[in-house]
């Protein structure tokens, strides 16, 4: 085999078009690199995964044992069409290996007619008097309730809410999560946990701590999670049991174990994995064993913790849908590399090439799936992953959603513009969406932002995946915009609408050192205005509400306006390319609580505006 074919093989490419249109190809020893990350692709195929209805021949008989435990004999060589959805298992008559079978409904859930509208929150930034410093889920449902029954509207959009490992400092950034499969315990309630009213008393000055970190409008994650692991730990020594407790522990398996384990041994050094013990390394070593049973209790807290996450969040979500957002990575020394670190590469990083707006482009620091190797393994962190973030959604939002069928890798240590695109069986992955969604009943956007291919997007369309459309990057007006998108102003990596407008945010850009693309702003700002009509001195208010007048007319079946654009906020939620010590990345509450948010007149006249888009 040729270097070339090995790299095709593997789904290394050689070069790309980038957002500008120019061809970059990619440095030969870029490409050694990311294969030297991936390994040689060995073994023989683990998994199977067909469209229900479709055609598909064997190499031999076999039988098919059914999610459900009953088994089929196929005789003739070929699957049958009427297969159940579901993963099942395939096992041919000459051989004792088994292959996974997925059987897919081909499409995602998206119900006809589809018209609403909603928010999208930064969940953190929801204060509300009775938050502990940061937004938390009794304040995402009481935001649901105002926006379903008060302001008609049919969706939430919300942040990440993955779990960061619990250690300090804590992780700012919800795109950077320890877990995918399990959430962060900064938006627990406490005064909504079992047992906290009649350990009230012991409880208040906690709470008043919390809610005096109100008052500075930066997030102090470090002091929110003190005080709240400190409720925690007493209401524990407190918990008596709970038989939906139990039940969500057998539900969640395995999975939860590892999870909580993750988090003993993630206290116990205050650290990520890599720089653990040796023995503790290795999820399945029996080093591992023996501490999780020397630590069993602690590792029931961490159980408890998850449970009481599940049952807050199925509170609010039974006000109104929830979109959850699903992060393109986890973090390298966090709970899922932890636990699947042969399918992971961490020679290698996950980022974008230089675009229109990043002219340098951007590492995340997030290691990559290895193709092969997840493929091997079944799809099964895909899965896992998948699922854990449709529950309890009404739909779900997947960051950089072109990473399903490529995906930027840079060598380890290496700049952005040196790196490549690999390949992913699109195919077989945007199958186990579609079975997700349509088994959560949950529809599906993709953030089909900066360098997407053609291609890409129509198989997305296809497969029923809603495209992403902001205001701030097409060219047409929003009555001119796809119906099977999710229609917007803007996003938490670009300018609000008072930060584009007043020229703060592009102020802020330059002192910054980030090298702003000045005259792509220049237009967005000048379409923005030609758009709405509206003169270079007209107030910010009447800005955000034409603007939002306008996206109204988006035929789109999703619209949604931003928490920080109905309180003219000018600063962006996140700011590409800085670290926190630069700028508060995901760090800044909305400068008014939720009760004032409440009295908005301009939060009520966005409302109003995209309340028809909705009729």
């Amino acid at each position: 085999m040729t270097a070339q074919s090995s790299l095709d093989a593997l789904g290394v490419e050689e070069g790309y078009e980038d957002a500008m249109g120019k061809w970059r190809r990619a440095p030969p020893e870029t490409c050694r690199a990311i294969a030297e990350a991936m390994g040689d692709a060995d073994g023989e195929p683990s998994v199977l995964v067909v469209r229900q209805g479709t055609a598909q021949r064997l190499s031999s008989p076999a039988e098919i044992i059914l999610e459900d435990g009953a088994i089929l004999r196929i005789d003739n060589a070929a699957l049958p069409r009427n297969l159940p959805l579901g993963y099942h298992m395939l096992r041919y008559w000459n051989s004792d290996r088994d292959i996974r079978l997925i059987v897919s409904p081909g499409r995602c859930y998206l119900p006809e007619p589809l018209r609403i509208w909603g928010w999208s929150a930064q969940l953190y930034a929801l204060r509300s008097s009775r938050s502990w410093g940061i937004g938390d889920f009794g304040d995402l449902r009481r935001l649901a309730q105002w926006s379903a029954k008060e302001l008609g509207a049919g969706i939430l959009l919300i942040n990440p809410l993955q779990a960061a490992a619990p250690v300090l400092p804590q992780e700012s950034s919800p795109y950077f999560p320890s877990s995918r499969r399990y959430r962060n315990l900064l938006y627990l309630r406490i005064e909504e946990v079992p047992g906290a009213a009649a350990l009230r008393i012991k409880l208040e000055g906690l709470a008043a701590a919390g809610c005096a970190l109100n008052k500075e409008r930066r997030i102090d994650r470090d002091a929110v999670f003190k005080l709240k692991m400190a409720a925690l730990q007493h209401l524990w020594s407190h918990f008596s049991g709970d038989c939906r407790f139990d039940r969500f522990c057998r539900e969640q398996g395995e999975p939860l174990d590892q999870f909580a384990v993750f988090c003993v041994l993630s206290e116990q050094y205050n650290s990520g994995w890599h720089r653990w013990p040796a023995d503790y390394q290795h999820l399945h070593s029996p080093a591992v064993a023996r501490f999780a049973a020397d630590h069993a209790e602690r590792v029931r807290f961490y159980q408890w913790v998850q449970w009481l996450l599940d049952e807050q969040l199925a509170r609010a979500a039974a006000e109104i849908s929830l979109m959850q957002d699903l992060p393109i990575g986890v973090d390298p020394g966090g709970a899922d590399a932890w636990a699947w670190q042969d399918v992971f590469a961490t020679d290698a990083t996950v980022g974008c090439p230089p675009d229109e707006y990043n002219t340098k482009g951007q590492d995340w620091g997030l290691p990559p799936l290895i193709p092969w190797k997840l493929r091997r393994a079944g799809y099964e962190p895909f899965i896992q992953t998948i699922r854990a973030t449709v529950r309890h959604a009404g739909g779900l939002r997947i960051d950089h959603v072109m990473g399903l069928f490529r995906l930027f890798w840079i060598p380890k240590g290496g700049d952005p513009s040196a790196g490549t695109f690999v390949r992913y069986a699109a195919e077989d992955l945007l199958a186990i969406i579609a079975l997700e969604s349509q088994r959560a009943k949950a529809f599906i956007v993709g953030e089909d932002l900066g360098t997407v291919e053609e291609k890409a997007r129509k198989q997305l369309a296809d497969a029923g995946v809603l495209s992403y459309r902001l205001l701030w990057f097409e060219d047409d007006p929003p009555e001119n915009f796809p119906k099977q998108a999710l229609a917007a102003v803007t996003t938490h990596d670009l300018p609000t609408i008072a930060g584009l407008w007043s020229g703060s945010d592009l102020a802020t850009q330059r002192a910054l050192g980030l090298n702003p693309n000045e005259d792509g702003l220049d237009r967005i700002r000048g379409r923005l205005a030609a758009m709405t009509g509206l003169s270079s001195r007209a107030p910010i208010d009447e800005v955000v509400e034409r603007t939002h007048q306008l996206l109204a007319e988006s035929p789109s079946m999703i619209v949604s306006a931003t928490l920080d654009d109905a309180l003219a906020v000018e600063e962006r939620p996140n700011m590409p390319a800085t670290k926190n010590d630069r700028w508060p990345n995901w760090s800044l509450a909305l400068p008014e609580s939720q009760e004032n948010l409440e009295r908005s007149r301009l939060a009520l006249t966005i409302a109003s505006a995209l309340k028809r888009s909705g009729s």
